[in-house]
């Protein structure tokens, strides 16, 4: 019998506006779930069960009562660690915050707790979201939870976690190199990476940058739809969040539920690396034996891709400037508290002029034109989520992938910033499993604001690859991890590198 916590958050809301699932029976599993799991995998590192039964009280009296309740009325939801949330301690994985407590939320927080969200905890991430590896020195590494010992990648690596076992049925995450995808491709459910603006930010420090979103993370596409109708919206806080005057641009509605789309009079390019990503062998074997199953449902097929050069360059040089502009002085003064990732990313920004950050602009726009080109004969892209498949966490991050060195320590991160550089939105979707068995995430780009598009393709293909055991998302084994041992009785648990 499925078990309250492991429902889709549709059907558990739509159970809780119907009377037959009480919120405080939900937030009882999940907290069940929390307690006989995460100490094999740490995931859900700060707790705040006490304030999520009094609010699940309340959520039970407002059914009661027959109140309007909204879309995640009831529905208990991980905050990544990097967001703050009022009263519960943010620590942004790092030594330097490891006892702050926020006095207000975060807009991305507000928005789900007004649609009726209950905060369940934070999820881990590693040190200010830096590398795609979920360890720190606050709280420890985060397991894989189909093999606690290998890496859930990140830097949302505790909300994917937290999903693919249960603990809750939505969780909020954040992208720049591909955060929100690649957590979600190595742990067998959805990341979706909106376009910049759609999920307002009101903390991003340069704000006219396009590169760090917010988004949602679930176990299914309209669960991850659903938490996106209620997390968008404006935001005067964030120049991106473009709007009209007076006119509301943004409903859920856009995004929840995803609407039918027709497969087959659509154009779709396959590509395993961009042309420069190094796509790891039993990842690009995976996506082509994967792919084979669904090609024929598109209008058209082709092996193509948008051209990409001088994207790692592009990539590289924009990322130091926001690692500049959010952690040079911690690096200056508080050296001892800054982890590898952190220094490597201040040290490389430092070597670059202000004529190399008008380069990379510069080529970031001519790369955006070509994409668009692209575009108008093709109407999304598939690639892998991500170069390779899930190694140790002990490994700070692949120095070599299928024996050529990689170039930078997120270079193995190429798939999904290629993406990012051009700011268009993506989602992972959870294809099976590897040679290795351990999940595969399949990547769909939509066109410029193509949003509820890449909604409306994933939604059909899990629809369609559910029926394969070959291609249906993959479950962790619940019963194997609450017999576990507990991850921090592993060497180097705790730490940077």
């Amino acid at each position: 019998m499925t078990e309250p916590c492991d429902l889709p958050a549709v059907e558990a809301r739509r159970m809780i506006g119907a009377r037959q699932l009480a919120p405080t029976e939900l937030l009882a599993s999940c907290i069940a779930r929390i307690e006989s799991v995460d100490h094999a995998v740490n995931a859900m590192v700060a707790r705040d069960f006490d304030r999520a039964r009094g609010a699940a009280r309340r959520a039970d009296d407002a059914v009661a009562k027959g109140h309007d309740l909204g879309p995640l009325h009831g529905l208990p939801i991980g905050i990544k660690d990097l967001e703050e949330t009022e009263g519960l301690v943010t620590t942004h994985g790092s030594p330097i915050f490891r006892d702050f407590i926020p006095t207000a939320d975060e807009g991305i927080v507000a928005r789900a707790k007004a649609a009726g969200a209950i905060v369940i905890g934070k999820t881990n991430t590693p040190e200010f979201g830096a590398g795609a590896n979920t360890r720190n020195a606050v709280y420890g590494a985060t397991g894989n939870p189909f093999d606690p010992a290998r890496s859930c990648a990140g830097s949302s690596g505790g909300s994917a976690v937290a999903l693919a076992t249960g603990m809750a049925p939505i969780c909020t995450g954040s992208d720049t190199g591909g955060s929100l995808r690649n957590p979600a491709a190595f742990c067998g459910i959805v990341g979706f990476r909106p376009t910049p603006g759609l999920v307002p930010s009101d903390k991003r420090g340069i704000g006219w940058t396009s590169l760090p979103v917010l988004g949602p993370m679930a176990r299914t596409v309209g669960d991850t739809a659903l938490l996106l109708g209620s997390i968008a919206g404006d935001d005067a806080r964030d120049p991106l969040a473009t709007t009209i005057h007076g006119r509301a641009v943004r409903r859920p509605g856009d995004f929840y539920p995803p609407a039918a789309v027709d497969l087959s009079r659509l154009r779709a390019a396959f590509t395993p690396d961009f042309g420069f990503a190094p796509t790891e062998r039993v990842v690009a074997q995976a996506f082509a034996e994967k792919t084979a199953l669904f090609r024929g449902a598109f209008a058209q097929a082709e092996d193509a891709t948008p051209d990409c050069r001088g994207t790692d360059e592009v990539f590289e040089v924009l990322r130091a400037v926001l690692f500049l502009s959010s952690h040079l002085e911690k690096t200056r003064t508080r050296p001892g508290d800054v982890g590898p990732n952190v220094r490597a990313n201040v040290e490389e920004g430092l070597r670059y002029s202000a004529a190399d950050a008008a380069r990379a602009m510069t080529e970031q726009t001519a790369i955006y034109r070509r994409w668009q080109a692209f575009f108008e004969r093709h109407d999304v892209i598939i690639t892998p989520s991500i170069t390779i498949s899930p190694r140790s966490w002990r490994e700070l991050y692949p120095a070599e992938i299928d024996g050529k060195p990689t170039r930078t320590y997120f270079h193995w991160l190429a798939l999904a910033y290629a993406v990012t550089v051009v700011g268009h939105p993506a989602i992972s979707l959870p294809v099976g499993v590897d040679a290795h068995g351990m999940p595969f995430g399949l990547q769909i780009v939509g066109p410029r604001g193509g949003d509820a598009l890449v909604l409306s393709v994933a939604s059909a293909l899990e629809a369609m690859l559910a029926r394969d055991q070959r291609t249906a998302r993959p479950v962790p084994n619940i019963a194997r991890l609450k017999a576990a041992g507990p991850i921090g009785a592993m060497e180097g648990f705790i730490g940077f590198d």
